[in-house]
């Protein structure tokens, strides 16, 4: 059975711009402290280590999209966020609220949906949502059902007999209905059709504009792209990396097919920094590049080039980029 995670009032301070390293002295109990921050974070489970010295700031008023492969550590974080697990090493805290320190207070500023959300089978969407609502010390009804509404969602039927999709908006609901200053996502579109994800996408959108904070964790590389200011990449444990989206992009592997009038100059092109790839074929060049492209189309240029075209990385290619390499020390 998912816990209930109640509101305090919003704090008014505005967000700071992430950065990858914390300090060895949290931030905690100010005003200004970030929307999460860990410092030295760690997870056993017995000989498992789940978690490995995890330095993580989420300023607030972002969407923070959190990504690793089955088995990373993104859920044990998650867990420890919300106040589920304690850690074995380390400290979370949550609006300048300690969460090891004063759990509850840190729960009531968190909208959570765990990636394995149950509900009470037996109770309609509405007994189930109006039962939290007063656990939480009351809630607006009509946005209740205007969420409903948005995300396609009967609120009279028993949860019991819900499908997987119409079970997770019912999770959705209950994450965002008491307008929560930090909501903790874990793979919150499991089994929504496209449009109710396009919905959703939008919920997320709105919260940010109202200077809430999102900490979204998904296999959709796509959806995370599409809402996302920062990401943080996890990998066995460990954080290898925290940026925003278009630093990322801008550093990552690029793809460029240049078509010359004449046979590529090859060699030029594997002399040109930057540069870890050239592909022949015929008069094109299909050049792999790292960060700017401004010296290989400078030196290429005057070699005849009729015609350029760019492939942009994304997400899912940068992501894959940083965990093949394992670590920003390995960076281009």
């Amino acid at each position: 059975m998912v816990r209930t995670l109640h509101r305090a009032p919003p704090p008014s301070t505005p967000a700071r711009r992430p950065r990858h390293d914390a300090p060895e002295t949290p931030a905690v109990g100010r005003a200004g402290a970030e929307a999460v921050r860990t410092w030295s974070l760690g997870k056993r489970f017995g000989r498992t280590e789940a978690l490995r010295g995890v330095d993580l700031i989420v300023p607030r008023g972002v969407v923070f999209g959190y990504l690793g492969p089955n088995g990373a550590g993104k859920s044990t974080t998650i867990r420890i966020i919300t106040g589920l697990i304690r850690p074995s090493a380390g400290g979370v805290a949550v609006l300048g609220q300690d969460v090891g320190q004063d759990r509850d207070a840190a729960q009531r500023l968190i909208g959570y949906l765990p990636g394995d959300f149950v509900a009470y089978q037996e109770l309609t969407g509405e007994q189930y949502l109006r039962y939290l609502g007063a656990l939480r010390g009351g809630v607006s009804w009509a946005l209740v059902e205007r969420l409903a509404e948005r995300l396609d969602l009967g609120l009279r039927q028993r949860i019991g007999t819900l499908s997987h999709g119409n079970r997770q908006k019912v999770g959705i609901v209950q994450a965002f209905m008491h307008e929560p200053q930090l909501l903790v996502l874990d793979e919150p579109t499991s089994g929504l059709d496209p449009i109710v994800q396009r919905e959703f996408l939008r919920l997320v959108r709105e919260v940010r504009a109202e200077g809430r904070t999102v900490f979204l964790s998904s296999h959709v590389l796509s959806e995370v792209e599409a809402v996302a200011d920062v990401v943080g990449i996890l990998r066995e444990g460990r954080l290898v990396v925290t940026d925003t989206i278009e630093r990322l992009q801008h550093q990552a592997l690029r793809r460029i097919d240049l078509v010359f009038a004449q046979p590529p100059p090859g060699d030029l092109l594997r002399g040109v920094p930057g540069v870890r790839d050239v592909r022949i074929d015929g008069r094109t060049a299909a050049v792999t590049v790292a960060g700017s492209t401004a010296e290989l189309l400078r030196v290429a240029a005057p070699r005849g080039v009729e015609n350029v075209v760019t492939h942009e990385a994304d997400l899912g290619e940068i992501f894959l980029g940083w965990y093949e390499r394992g670590g920003a020390d390995d960076a281009p």
